[in-house]
């Protein structure tokens, strides 16, 4: 393999992502260029969707949806304008922490019953895909003569989440950094290919059910962010809300299979590479392999039953919301919900670099095209058998 660390420091990568964590006031003039700039894109493509859909196209609401217009303007960008390297804290800010914060308050969308109906709908599609995702993938690695760390890392990566999956397993099974920089590189391509195809497959293969299609795009797209920007195109596409809560709940289900597979993964690369029997105490930090978020997630949910609760009794939302204003309130969060996530996914597109895939050889991309494969046929097939 010829070294990609020139192209793609995941080196630094790690670094910046490690520094988020403890992000306070002092950074702010680092991540402001960053961040305004995705600010900034989301806004144009806001307002192209609805400039090209109602004023110009004639739709009471318009068809074209703002995500898909930041992604492919943020690709466009990305790949035509050198970027200053000033812009990067801030873009990595953008799809990381302001992502989080966007699928936090995704959860006032629905009550804590409905979260927990939906998660145990999706629970035995979403086991069935992690499980077949890791077989299949590390098989197929095996078959092409790659590194074993590198078909765990693109295994995790295609079962559970993605990017988080792949930072959060490198360091358990001590990888380099040139083989997360490969699965990360593979991991985003076929994602955000899903992210742009698989919102219109699921509305044909489906015939416009919401559930079933949440559930697919919950279960067969890679990243968090991915997946978010994918059932919003859908949603906003076909007029079908519905998706975007099922797969967000889905893919948080994914998510919570972290705690398991990441350390059950690291436990089977020390017995079978080192010839070990424990895992590295690098496992044992519960934040690193536990997204916090999802209790962000489930906490507004908690919110959403009270004052629902409060209000269908004829009170007051926490005392101080009536029915129409708890309504309001409510809704502003969820307006604002995805008004962050159009933010992040202008940032996932400026930050993606296709001189990134010049470097990395065609072996990888194998392995990455048959995860993706096998965990969508997977999800397909057990969606249609398991739907009614």
């Amino acid at each position: 393999m010829k070294s990609t660390s020139a192209v793609y420091p995941a080196r630094k990568m790690s670094a910046v992502e490690k520094s988020m964590l403890g992000c306070t006031i002092d950074r702010a003039p680092q991540l402001l260029p960053g961040l305004l700039t995705a600010v900034l894109l989301a806004w144009l493509s806001v307002w192209l969707s609805q400039y090209v859909g109602v004023t110009l196209l004639g739709f009471t609401k318009t068809p074209i949806s703002a995500v898909m217009v930041a992604i492919l303007l943020g690709l466009a960008i990305g790949n035509t304008v050198p970027l200053p390297a000033s812009l990067k804290p801030g873009l990595t800010f953008a799809v990381k922490k302001v992502l989080r914060l966007g699928i936090i308050l995704l959860g006032i969308r629905l009550s804590i019953f409905d979260v927990f109906k939906l998660g145990a709908l999706g629970l035995p599609v979403v086991l069935l895909c992690v499980l077949s995702a890791l077989f299949f993938t590390t098989r197929l690695n095996k078959w092409l003569k790659l590194p074993e760390r590198l078909g765990i890392l693109i295994a995790t990566g295609t079962a559970i989440c993605g990017v988080s999956a792949i930072v959060a397993t490198g360091p358990a099974i001590d990888a380099e950094d040139e083989e997360m920089a490969y699965a990360v590189a593979v991991i985003t391509v076929f994602g955000i290919l899903a992210t742009l195809v698989y919102p219109y497959a699921a509305h044909a293969i489906f015939a416009g059910d919401a559930v079933k299609a949440g559930l697919f795009l919950g279960t067969s797209i890679h990243d968090t962010s991915q997946v978010t920007g994918a059932a919003l195109v859908f949603a906003d596409m076909f007029s079908l809300p519905r998706a975007l809560d099922v797969a967000t709940v889905t893919k948080l289900v994914r998510n919570v299979f972290m705690a398991a597979i990441i350390p059950l993964m690291a436990l089977y690369y020390t017995r079978k590479v080192a010839g070990q029997d424990e895992t590295s105490s690098k496992n044992a930090r519960v934040a690193r392999i536990f997204p916090l978020f999802i209790v962000g997630f489930l906490a507004c949910a908690v919110l959403r039953s009270i004052g629902d609760a409060g209000t269908n009794a004829g009170g007051y939302a926490f005392g101080l919301w009536d029915g129409a204003a708890w309504q309001d309130t409510y809704g502003f969060v969820k307006s604002w919900a995805v008004n962050l996530l159009v933010v992040a996914l202008a940032g996932v597109g400026l930050s993606t670099r296709f001189d990134t895939l010049k470097n990395l050889g065609i072996k990888p991309f194998i392995v990455g095209l048959g995860a993706a494969l096998a965990v969508g046929g997977v999800s397909l097939g057990a969606i249609l058998m398991l739907g009614k």
